[in-house]
């Protein structure tokens, strides 16, 4: 499978998933038709299928337009997004399998951001991971429309998946998540050199996508409730905070709502 980052909007990225004949592909998160079938006209490719992480304009927001241009697009979803997806033609829950331009993947139900939100894993050749605005490069999404704990579930599915995992997510927030990551564990050397990387890659223009699930264990507060520094540091600023994961987590996001 070959991944094409598009650029959308002023921060999305939608993704270009290629088959392996070369010809027929999906997108995952199409927030703007345009800049997605001029690229499929490009390269010479047959749009198949729309992957919805979720319900946020900025990420569906293109679904209606594709569908118009492309008659009989499939356009995959979250089966409790059913009224929210535009354009939805399968529904998916937690688990269910599909087929996309020659390819299968499966769906993860990772609720917390929204209450639909799915991820999209593929196992073929190198596992890839398409997180949506769940899991981001060293962030997490905001909780819209759960808690803390169900964000903490929900990061914790994908953090199980294997190290080797490509993390596709839905924003260019990187190198700002990384600089608060940084500000909690400050002698982390992970963060430390991975910020250095990503903030060249900015500088240059270029995608701080994808990054991997070991770089997220390593890297990621959200995934790192466990971390001593970033505990007494999360500590520090709220002395009274009880010694317990999720109230780590939940200061550790109202630390990063307000940054």
């Amino acid at each position: 499978m070959d991944v094409l980052p598009i650029p959308l909007l002023s921060d999305n990225y939608g993704y270009l998933l290629v088959g392996p004949d070369g010809t027929r592909a999906a997108v995952v998160d199409c927030s703007d038709a345009g800049p997605v079938l001029r690229e499929l006209e490009r390269r010479g490719l047959r749009l198949e299928a729309v992957l919805s992480t979720h319900h946020h304009f900025d990420h569906v927001g293109g679904n209606d337009d594709a569908a118009r241009a492309i008659p009989g697009l499939r356009v995959l979803g979250s089966r409790a997004d059913r009224t929210r997806v535009p354009a939805l033609t399968e529904a998916l829950a937690d688990g269910g399998t599909f087929e996309v331009a020659g390819l299968s993947g499966r769906a993860l139900y990772i609720p917390a951001h929204t209450s639909g939100h799915l991820a999209y894993f593929f196992e073929d050749g190198t596992p890839s991971v398409f997180s949506g605005d769940t899991l981001f490069a060293a962030g997490c999404g905001r909780l819209f429309e759960g808690s803390p704990a169900q964000m903490m579930s929900s990061l914790a599915k994908l953090a199980a998946l294997p190290d080797a995992t490509r993390v596709y997510c839905g924003h260019e927030y990187t190198e700002k998540n990384l600089r608060f990551a940084h500000e909690l564990e400050p002698t982390n050397q992970a963060i430390a050199a991975k910020l250095e990387r990503v903030a060249r890659l900015r500088v240059e223009g270029r995608p701080t996508v994808p990054s991997t699930i070991a770089e997220e264990k390593a890297t990621n507060p959200f995934l790192r409730t466990h971390s001593p520094e970033l505990r007494a540091t999360i500590r520090a600023r709220f002395p009274d905070l009880p010694d317990d994961d999720v109230a780590v987590f939940a200061k550790t996001r109202e630390l990063k709502d307000a940054y």
